[in-house]
């Protein structure tokens, strides 16, 4: 009985039918094939451009302003946080309908205890993420280990939780919180660098960010080089860079002009970084995958299934924790009646951003955009006075034609098989 050695990094497989792609280079074939297995993502990235320049047009150039790009960060923050756990529990081939209840009875506890007992700010803030997390533990107990469908259990928690927190705040609002509470999504980093009617740290962090993204694209072009796989040319590459270089910029710029860096964009920020960190480069991650993708292969491979699952439901929940601190914040106290369609909103983005409806698929950064392109569309709407009702008509068919597109893909993947 023979075995078969597998190939070291950067080695062709012996005998293999295989010619490596030369450095820079992509032959026409592959290059259609590059870009026909990125088509989900990049036409993302095409309709986000396209639509905000729609609306630009539109608004005459009001929806690009400082002052409503600074609104649409503050506005929509706390969905574009759900949309990041959302899309991780899509991935795994699991739903979750309770988010909403879950931002509501976080920012409750909160109230509750920073408004009416008079406790610290920061004491809120960690009581609402203590909840979140057992609420996540709770829904992750259920689905993981009595192997109840995730539907049926958040459907049930979207009620269960609707109705903890009219009775943690007794059926009434609480307000205001105190100013460092409120400055978690209201409040602004300016001046720390000085700069003549502009704020030179927004800029910066601009910068660093361009820098960041392409340092991570030449070292993943690297990286399909050398295991021989197709790439885009060193033109296209450059092009690529220095558009999306543009437009961050041009956005900082925007920021800096107007009230400098939003605090809740730094939390953005280090919630996208890291959980795209974890989703490509750790076990976890590629778990998730495994689960969403064939999750008999994926318990045959070893993978412990239920534990996976009850951490994607923990982190769900302390995602929810986070957009509840933030959007009370925001709103500077609680009401019963918050959240309510948070969860179909951070459900549209992770759809509209390329998760398949099977599982298996999607990314964090593609859900963030997709929760951008409904933010866009909100707002540019109501910049032109559209109705409410005819808004909500636009978004779910927007929602339908992604999820129509992802279909039509795996169509179009089984017929080339």
């Amino acid at each position: 009985m023979t075995r078969t050695v597998p190939p070291q990094a950067g080695q062709t497989p012996p005998n293999a039918d295989f010619t490596p792609t030369p450095a820079g280079q992509s032959g026409s074939g592959d290059m259609r094939e590059f870009l026909r297995s990125n088509l989900r993502q990049s036409g993302i990235y095409v309709a986000f451009v396209a639509i905000v320049a729609l609306f630009a047009v539109l608004t005459d150039g009001t929806l690009l302003s400082a002052g409503n790009v600074t609104n649409l960060v503050l506005q929509y923050s706390y969905i574009l946080v759900l949309a990041i756990g959302m899309v991780i529990v899509i991935i795994a081939g699991h739903i979750d309908l309770s988010v909403g209840s879950v931002v509501a009875l976080t920012g409750a506890v909160s109230a509750v205890l920073v408004i009416d007992r008079g406790l610290p700010w920061w004491v809120g803030i960690l009581a609402a993420i203590a909840v979140g997390l057992l609420v996540g533990a709770w829904h992750g107990f259920w689905v993981a280990y009595v192997g109840i469908p995730a539907f049926i259990v958040t459907l049930a928690g979207m009620l269960l939780f609707r109705g903890l927190t009219l009775q943690v705040l007794d059926n009434v609002s609480l307000s205001p919180f105190p100013a460092e509470y409120r400055d978690v999504a209201s409040g602004f980093l300016n001046g720390l660098l000085g700069g003549y009617g502009y704020d030179a740290f927004t800029l910066l962090i601009g910068g660093i960010a361009v820098a960041g993204y392409a340092v991570s694209g030449w070292r993943s072009r690297a990286a399909r080089i050398r295991y021989g796989q197709p790439v885009e040319s060193m033109a296209l590459f450059i092009a690529k860079v220095v558009l999306v270089g543009a437009v961050v910029m041009a956005f900082a710029w925007q920021l800096a002009n107007a009230r400098g860096l939003p605090i809740v964009l730094i939390i953005l920020g280090v919630l996208a970084i890291a959980y795209g960190l974890i989703t490509k480069k750790t076990v976890f991650g590629r778990q998730v995958y495994a689960i969403g993708g064939n999750l008999s292969a994926a318990t045959l491979s070893g993978v412990k299934v239920k534990a996976v699952n009850f951490w994607i439901f923990v982190n769900m929940g302390f995602l929810s924790a986070v957009a509840g601190v933030i959007y009370s914040s925001r709103s500077n106290g609680a009401q019963p009646a918050a959240g309510e369609m948070f969860e179909l909103d951070a459900i549209a983005a992770a759809f509209i951003g390329g998760a398949a409806v099977t599982g298996g698929v999607g990314t964090v950064v593609g859900a963030m955009v997709g929760g951008l392109i409904m933010a866009v569309m909100s707002n540019g709407m109501s910049l032109l006075g559209v109705d409410q009702s005819l808004q909500s008509v636009v978004k779910g068919l927007v929602l339908l034609l992604a999820v129509a597109f992802d279909v039509y893909n795996k169509r179009r993947a089984g017929a080339a098989r």
